[in-house]
């Protein structure tokens, strides 16, 4: 797991600057802000890439995580841009993102490097 640790850090980094930019936001308002759709699908797709770059066995400890899902939703930001679904971008940020935040953050365990706090 220690390989995987800058990755698993990585992908905590990219949900927290997610939920710095949508926290408070209504589906309404995300939907009318183009700089902060921009932002969360670039911090989606840098984080998919970090997920696809953790190491078979730490997938494996997670199981309740699609691994796979998460791969091909990074395929769809980069190469299937214009086909990006607002709808389903918010709906991953609200549902999905927290599940993958807590199970992040358990693989990294009680001693796990600190992230820096976000303002």
């Amino acid at each position: 797991m220690k390989d995987d640790t800058l990755y698993l850090i990585h992908i905590g980094e990219c949900i927290d600057r997610i939920e710095s930019y949508t926290q408070g936001m209504a589906k309404e308002a995300f939907q009318a802000a183009e700089m902060v759709q921009d932002a969360v699908i670039r911090n989606l797709q840098t984080m998919a890439e970090s997920t696809q770059r953790l190491s078979a066995k730490a997938k494996e400890s997670r199981p309740e995580i699609d691994w796979y899902k998460i791969a091909g939703f990074r395929n769809v930001l980069v190469h299937d841009y214009l086909g990006v679904d607002l709808e389903k971008i918010w709906a991953i940020v609200r549902n999905n993102l927290p599940i993958l935040k807590d199970a992040v953050d358990d693989m990294l365990g009680p001693d796990r490097p600190t992230r820096p706090a976000r303002e």
